[in-house]
């Protein structure tokens, strides 16, 4: 797939602190792209240099084949973490003139926003001052003085934070939309939930340097251990004894004498369909489920290793 931005080989420095070792990326076009890591790992720092905020001490980013410039700006939307709205001033005049800056004209900027005001069922909110919205609402506004110029990249820092659940799931929709249109958008977050539902690539940077990146699928593919949860109605000693070397019982439930769920991993190359002949005969199987892990546990598996101080921990049944 065509990339619309390369980042090669930067890295950056603040007073001593490395904020980026080396880091290259490519971010697929027409793509939503996850850019993830504990914080101080180094996104922001990432993200004010795709922006031009900031420059590299070394290493480039390329935007549509051609090295950042000035210009470029234009074709780049920014939702940063840090909302910056002028309380004071009133909603409607405020995005006119945040449009404006963009280049978009004064009446462009009325017709396009009132699109998204009725969207989004704001037109009350025209003549009110920012100061008298919620969190929520002027997350609201902001989200869309960042697309309104539509912007063929779109850099999203925590975009669901302060969102209740019926605003995010609104959030989610647009940006699912936007990518649909062709809008190319990199999503920096905490949420692992998020990041599988939206994410079709992600990269994970941890104490300034890339330590994983690929698809979501493929990711997930890769940190599969050959675990599997099975139900079945029958003896639980039989069932172990008929794992024999095949597989190893890791944990069971039971929720009677005769009703279980056993986790298992399979063992010496052994495949799924091994593992069900091993135990039909002794066990009535009405579950099979293999437990691939979810974003959260790589993302926490791979910070682990990366920090083996930091302890985490999970549940046997987690999937």
């Amino acid at each position: 797939m065509k990339s619309i931005l390369s980042v090669e080989q930067v890295s950056k420095n603040y007073s001593g602190h490395v904020a980026l070792s080396d880091v290259s990326l490519e971010i697929p076009e027409g793509s939503v792209f996850g850019l993830l890591g504990p914080n101080g790992a180094g996104k922001t720092s990432l993200i004010r240099i795709i922006n031009q905020i900031t420059a590299p001490d070394s290493g480039n980013v390329y935007l549509k084949g051609e090295k950042l410039i000035p210009q470029h700006s234009e074709l780049i939307g920014y939702l940063p973490e840090e909302r910056g709205l002028y309380r004071k001033m009133k909603v409607g005049e405020q995005c006119i003139y945040l449009a404006q800056l963009k280049g978009i004209s004064k009446k462009d900027a009325v017709s396009k926003l009132n699109y998204w005001f009725e969207k989004f069922e704001m037109k009350s909110w025209w003549n009110k001052k920012v100061e008298e919205l919620s969190k929520g609402m002027q997350q609201k506004v902001q989200f869309i003085v960042t697309v309104l110029h539509e912007p063929q990249l779109l850099i999203l820092d925590e975009p669901f934070s302060g969102f209740d659940p019926i605003n995010a799931n609104q959030i989610k929709n647009e940006i699912l939309d936007l990518k649909n249109k062709g809008t190319t958008i990199i999503f920096s977050t905490h949420n692992m939930g998020s990041v599988e539902e939206l994410c079709d690539n992600i990269a994970l940077i941890n104490k300034s340097k890339k330590i994983l990146d690929g698809s979501v699928k493929e990711i997930r593919k890769q940190f599969k251990t050959n675990v599997f949860t099975i139900g079945f109605h029958g003896n639980m000693l039989a069932f172990t004894n008929a794992l024999w070397t095949g597989a190893e019982l890791l944990d069971h439930k039971s929720e009677d004498n005769n009703t279980h769920i056993a986790k298992v991993k399979l063992l010496n190359n052994n495949k799924a369909n091994n593992l069900l002949s091993a135990v039909m005969p002794v066990a009535e199987v009405f579950s099979f489920n293999e437990i691939i892990p979810s974003m959260n546990d790589i993302f926490i598996q791979s910070v682990q290793s990366e920090n083996p101080s930091i302890i985490g921990t999970q549940s046997m049944f987690t999937e």
